[in-house]
């Protein structure tokens, strides 16, 4: 049976609402994903051979697409209360499930670059070829993905809060006792157990696509346990058309929004040290299954996401602090009738230079990969003091501003060279941007 035919069967019963009536946000989603897979559609492309490399799956333009695609699953539980720990990890396992449907969508759409006659296609002959798969993955099945990680998520953070009772309460199984509710589900509704019991690991909620089932503390004075192998019956009815033990998880205690076995992997894949953390990602032979080297690939591109994702972050810190900085110390003048806010500073060979927001956005913005970018950032907040110390060492053209004239002033701390460029206009000289290097 084909990946599709598999999906199909899974979704079947399964009621799909995407985001609750949020449908501006769903079209925004989509259009940004299409245009992302039109970008990953350039790379596969680009590629030679009769098979597709896995090697693609670290390209830009296949990066960019997993983890926008991971992105939109993180959002589904970005005001759910857990701890970071438990955020993180939930936020890893997206990871890994955008990357080994993005593998899927590769896969498939590699063969549509050749015609009928095995010659290569056009590009736009190509694309309008592989637009079903977009749309197959990235809008139908994504609705259903998006309504199941919402659903881990949220269970995974009451599981959290249970943890630190114990079996102090009772848990007991819920649904929304509405007509959408399937009826193997409602027969679970009202199974109480202590947290401890085996039920939970098995049939905790989401319990299919697009399950809306919870679980809820009580007091064990008002609801007494169930019987425990009449739960796992009723729990074994309910999952009876998963009869590949997909669901049969916690979210919870595997702190993961989707299991390991799913539509995009195989059954191996449950049992896999490299899934329970056990073993290093070293550069060993990879399997000649081609979905399980694609998840050892997918978990060694996850390991280098979390030291970019915190790069990222000092580099969006150290942004916002600029950014405020200047809005709060900035000071306003007199420019003919209006007002400007902007510094005026004289150089010690007599230049008056002028220094305004249009600097810390151009440092801002500039040689973001450096990594002495935060720190260029803070000496951009010194600036002002800096340039009347600082002694002229250069002019300087530049490919960007081709046929202005540019000045550069150098400026000596303990540690660091700190360069700064002047913009020569006719209208006065202006502070364009700051760089810094080791002394």
């Amino acid at each position: 049976m084909g990946l599709h035919e598999r999906y199909a069967r899974l979704l079947k019963d399964a009621p799909v609402v995407f985001m609750a009536g949020r449908k501006e946000r769903e079209e925004e989603i989509r259009k940004q994903l299409s245009v992302l897979f039109d970008g990953m559609m350039k790379a596969v492309y680009k590629t030679e051979g009769a098979q597709l490399s896995i090697d693609i799956l670290s390209s830009p333009q296949v990066r960019e697409f997993i983890e926008s695609h991971s992105s939109v699953l993180d959002s589904s539980f970005e005001k759910v209360e857990m701890s970071d720990a438990m955020r993180k990890r939930l936020q890893r396992s997206d990871f890994i499930f955008s990357g080994m449907k993005t593998f899927h969508e590769l896969n498939e759409a590699f063969p549509s670059m050749l015609d009928e006659n095995g010659e290569r296609k056009p590009f736009e002959r190509f694309l309008n070829d592989v637009r079903s798969i977009d749309k197959t993955y990235n809008s139908n099945y994504l609705r259903a993905e998006y309504n199941f990680v919402t659903a881990s998520a949220e269970m995974a953070a009451k599981w959290e809060e249970f943890e630190q009772d114990g079996d102090r309460y009772n848990l007991q199984y819920r649904t929304q006792k509405d007509d959408k509710v399937r009826p193997e589900h409602a027969a679970l509704d009202g199974v109480t157990l202590p947290p401890s019991d085996s039920f939970w690991s098995e049939f905790y909620p989401p319990n299919g696509w697009n399950c809306r089932c919870t679980v809820v503390q009580v007091r064990k004075s008002k609801y007494p346990a169930s019987d425990h192998d009449e739960a796992m019956t009723l729990g074994d009815v309910a999952l009876q058309k998963d009869s590949k033990g997909m669901f049969h998880f916690n979210a919870g205690i595997e702190q993961k929004t989707v299991p390991d076995y799913n539509p995009y992997t195989i059954r191996r894949c449950r049992e896999c040290d490299i899934a329970k953390g056990k073993r290093k990602l070293a550069r060993e032979t990879l399997p000649d299954n081609q979905v399980c080297a694609s998840w050892r690939y997918i978990h060694s591109l996850e390991k280098k996401s979390d030291n970019e994702v915190s790069l990222r972050k000092k580099v969006r810190e150290a942004q916002k602090s600029l950014v405020e900085w200047y809005k709060g110390n900035l000071p306003t003048m007199k420019v003919g009738k209006f007002d400007a806010k902007r510094f005026e500073i004289t150089t010690n060979d007599n230049k008056n230079v002028f220094i305004n927001k249009k600097f810390y956005e151009e440092t801002k913005n500039k040689y973001q990969k450096d990594p002495l970018y935060s720190l260029k950032l803070e000496y951009a907040k010194k600036a002002h003091d800096l340039l009347s110390e600082a002694s002229f060492i250069r002019p300087e053209e530049s490919r960007d501003h081709p046929g202005e004239r540019f000045e550069v002033y150098e400026y000596l701390d303990t540690c660091f060279r700190i360069e700064m460029k002047i913009r020569c206009n006719t209208d006065g000289n202006y502070l364009h941007v700051l760089r810094i290097y080791p002394k």
